[in-house]
């Protein structure tokens, strides 16, 4: 026998899982779900950027509202994905669910690019398409990777699958920096991720999943994949007592306080940062006339930010606990949210610098990104663990599903306030209303159980 095998001789396979290093194949598995996210939401961020440039084309005639009622689209495509794929990522398996969202939201984004010119319904109807691939993938891949990590890292771990999402917004301000208002060529790069469904051939499916259908051999193969072990050296797996298929009406009848918070709590973080990804860029550029080359290098800054918050979330959460993470970094982004709320009374009112309330506006809506967005880092991977095995992709993809109606509402909602054309009159009492709900939902995130450190099969 060797040291490392007798080092974990009589522990099971979970022990051997939270006593062991990470291997080269969990990493893997991190990385793959990373990547998935982060190519998912450089293609909904794209859409912000390809909006303004039509907001600017003279063959679309494009008005406010209806620029609204395209990225709101997008917005019920992610509602109906996140409820869907939810419940099918625990009937089919989270790998299988993977898979259809990647080829789903790439393929819709490939046909995006041969709209005709004026055809906003055409192209609005695509981005309900789109929405429903790009909501399925990261309810999908948070149960998925926590399957494989250790429960003393698994908020980190499985937070980053989040956490570097705003490389899509980065890799959107380069792209747009760099191709200008070519608008289709802009969406096209939005099919490239389709790679990644060669990548998802080399990992296993989630073991719980295989278990749970009575496919134990699989599963046990699964595991040792992922500890690179022989199967004979992998421990004994936690006892399954009993096999429910997960349901809707199971959510409502077992676990429906945690689906209430989830819920109330998505919604509530949602709203403001959708409005940023989705306006922001109009807001910038038509609004208070930066040119389009500064509009990507300052959210290429608003990515920047994003992430470190998403990373500092992750890594808070497993020091302080998810509950008073969320509800910090709540508080603070509400704040920035305030900030650019009050940016044309701050720079003088109606007869002040434009300029200077556009920087006002820059920087709160930074501020807002780094920590209400940035709470993401740990969002989904807390809803999650508010479920049980049974029930963990379902409820958490029905929560953050209806929550995410927030996607729907905002962009709606400033579509209609800006009317015919964006201007930065519209924007305090839609912020304010924002930032009020930044803070309900970091307090209602008080309410919800705090997992720190538990192993999943004890939630």
């Amino acid at each position: 026998m060797t040291s490392a095998s007798a080092a974990t001789a009589g522990m099971t396979a979970l022990e051997q899982i939270d006593s062991r290093p990470l291997t080269h194949n969990q990493k893997n598995l991190i990385l793959l779900a990373v990547t998935g996210n982060v190519s998912e939401f450089f293609d909904m961020f794209i859409i912000g950027f390809a909006v303004s440039s039509l907001l600017k084309d003279p063959a679309w005639h494009l008005q406010g509202f209806e620029a609204g009622w395209i990225l709101a689209m997008s917005g019920l495509g992610t509602v109906i994905g996140a409820v869907a794929w939810g419940r099918l990522a625990d009937r089919i398996g989270r790998k299988t669910a993977f898979c259809w969202c990647v080829l789903l939201f790439t393929v819709f984004t490939i046909a995006s690019v041969f709209t005709p010119d004026d055809g906003w319904i055409m192209l609005a109807a695509l981005r309900i398409f789109v929405g429903i691939g790009v909501g399925g993938l990261n309810i999908t891949s948070i149960p998925y990777v926590q399957e494989f990590v250790p429960a003393k890292q698994r908020g980190l771990l499985s937070g980053l699958t989040s956490v570097f999402i705003p490389l899509g917004l980065f890799l959107g301000s380069v792209a747009q920096m760099v191709i200008g208002g070519n608008w289709r060529l802009l969406i096209a790069l939005g099919g490239i991720p389709i790679l990644l469904l060669f990548w998802l051939r080399r990992v296993p499916e989630s073991p719980r999943f295989l278990q749970s259908r009575g496919r134990t051999a699989e599963a046990r193969d699964a595991l040792a994949w992922a500890l690179e072990l022989p199967v004979a050296q992998l421990g004994a797996l936690p006892e399954i007592a009993t096999i429910q298929s997960a349901s809707y009406a199971l959510v409502f009848t077992k676990y429906f306080r945690s689906l209430v918070i989830i819920t109330i709590g998505s919604f509530c973080f949602i709203l403001g940062s959708s409005v940023i990804q989705a306006w922001g860029q109009s807001i910038l550029g038509s609004g208070y006339k930066f040119s389009p080359g500064m509009v990507g290098a300052l959210f290429m800054l608003v990515s920047l930010g994003d992430l470190l918050g998403r990373l500092s979330s992750a890594w808070l959460a497993d020091q302080i606990g998810r509950r008073w993470t969320m509800f910090g970094y709540g508080l603070v982004g509400a704040l920035g949210l305030l900030l650019a709320a009050a940016s044309m009374m701050i720079a003088g009112g109606a007869q002040g610098d434009v300029s200077t309330a556009g920087w006002i506006f820059f920087v709160g809506v930074l501020i807002a990104m780094t920590f209400g967005d940035g709470a993401f880092g740990i969002l989904n991977a807390f809803g999650a663990e508010q479920f049980p095995n049974e029930a963990r992709s379902t409820g958490l993809g029905l929560g953050y599903g209806i929550g995410a109606t927030a996607k729907v509402f905002g962009p709606a909602l400033l579509g209609a306030l800006f009317g015919k054309t964006v201007t930065p009159d519209s924007i305090p009492t839609a912020f304010v209303l924002f930032a009020v709900l930044l803070v309900l939902g970091g307090i209602t995130y008080l309410f919800a159980k705090e997992t720190k450190g538990m192993s999943l099969d004890s939630i």
